[in-house]
């Protein structure tokens, strides 16, 4: 889930978990993916699930969704492993976009948003740092692909937590829900639920 929070980038992250806001209260974003990798089985790793919430950050309501499944294209296959973690089935990814055409996708979304105004300050808010200083990064480099400046710069959701409530949440969101009394709701290893929208069908929905 995106917050307003000013934390800087750091710690460990979960490679399923991200997010992005825009600040000041501007429209907010939230966005994780859903990626199968090394561990596994599967190097190197491959985003499927590319969702993002816009979150307004005064009165954190949800105003627009972006949301797309990934073909993976150097391990096309989902192992069984990866479908039963994240319940996407090999139907769901095959014949959608790759990865380049999800990202380009994602920057005509940002730009319909508002969000590419220079007058606009926005950033990503992860559940720590591996989603864009390892994955992403890594993938568009390993397929030739260039970053977008607006990925380059985040805020680590573990970190605001551990400043806010004294702790290190060992165990990501579900740490983070359960110190803070929130019930989780959803898939823990979805993308989508992961950014915090249990019902993104009646969104603004930019997406297949």
């Amino acid at each position: 889930m995106a917050t307003a929070s000013p934390a800087a980038d750091g710690g460990r992250g979960r490679p399923w978990e991200g997010g992005l806001v825009s600040w000041p209260p501007a429209p907010p974003l939230t966005l994780p993916w859903t990626w199968m990798g090394p561990s596994w089985g599967q190097h190197p790793g491959e985003i499927i699930e590319f969702p993002i919430l816009k979150l307004n950050g005064r009165t954190m309501e949800i105003e627009s969704t972006f949301h797309m499944y990934v073909q993976p294209v150097v391990h096309p296959q989902l192992t069984p492993f990866c479908t039963e973690l994240t319940g996407i089935i090999q139907a769901m990814v095959d014949g959608q976009p790759s990865l380049q055409q999800v990202l380009e996708r994602v920057d005509e979304w940002m730009a319909k948003e508002g969000l590419l105004d220079p007058n606009v300050k926005s950033i990503f808010v992860t559940c720590g740092d591996w989603d864009l200083k390892v994955m992403l990064p890594g993938q568009c480099q390993y397929l030739g692909l260039p970053v977008a400046d607006y990925f380059k710069q985040w805020i680590n959701l573990k970190k605001a937590y551990s400043f806010a409530m004294g702790c290190w949440p060992k165990n990501g969101l579900l740490d983070m829900n359960k110190g803070l009394s929130l019930q989780h709701i959803g898939r823990p290893h979805s993308g989508i639920v992961k950014c915090g929208y249990d019902d993104w069908s009646s969104s603004s929905h930019f997406g297949p």
